[in-house]
């Protein structure tokens, strides 16, 4: 059994390009929800339905990390809403992301709320916030069955993980910015959703 989680961790590291870089290039383009992302040059379909720039957030439950209570976001209002979806916590480019989002993102206004979602369990997500000194962010899990991932067009076939991404809510529950990145082991441009967000918020 240890030999096999052992073997599941490295495959994570070697699928989604999370292995030894320093510094993952940061991706500037974005593919749609519902198409296809890649891992050096081999393509991964993206399941489920496409989620648009315009239209409400779909109603999906997620866990939250600290409390294991059940959160929907498209009920969320009064804030905008900065999602950091990552395929994996444990992994050195989604580690990378997340620290970003919360260490850079301590400039952002108090209007915007950070979330960090991937389908990592619950427990994990929660030893990282801890251990990464980074508890200022939300923590949400799709460990369950994968209905945020099917719910927006963000689920990775085969791995049936989520695909590496930003998405921007305004206060409103209305989806505003998306960015899934093309390339699993590059990161998103964190500093346009930031400037992004800034302005969803009315502080720029």
């Amino acid at each position: 059994m240890k030999a096999a989680n052992t073997f599941f961790l490295m495959f994570l590291a070697v699928t989604l390009g999370c292995a030894t870089q320093a510094k993952p290039p940061v991706d500037r383009a974005s593919v749609d929800p519902g198409s296809s992302v890649s891992f050096r040059g081999n393509r991964l379909a993206l399941l489920g339905t496409p989620l648009a720039v315009g239209k409400p957030l779909p109603s999906v439950l997620l866990v939250d990390a600290m409390t294991m209570k059940e959160v929907d976001l498209s009920k969320e209002r009064g804030k905008v809403l900065f999602l950091s979806i990552v395929p994996s916590i444990d992994t050195k480019v989604c580690e990378a992301q997340t620290h970003y989002l919360g260490e850079e993102g301590d400039r952002l206004p108090a209007a915007v709320r950070r979330i960090a979602i991937s389908r990592d369990l619950p427990f994990a997500q929660k030893r990282f916030a801890e251990e990464a000194k980074l508890t200022d962010i939300q923590y949400l899990s799709d460990y369950k069955a994968g209905e945020f991932g099917r719910a927006t067009g963000f689920l990775v076939d085969g791995l049936k993980l989520l695909a590496r991404s930003v998405v921007l809510v305004d206060k409103e529950g209305v989806v505003r910015y998306i960015q899934i990145v093309p390339e699993i082991a590059h990161l998103p441009d964190m500093d346009a959703a930031f400037s992004k967000a800034q302005d969803l918020a009315g502080e720029k």
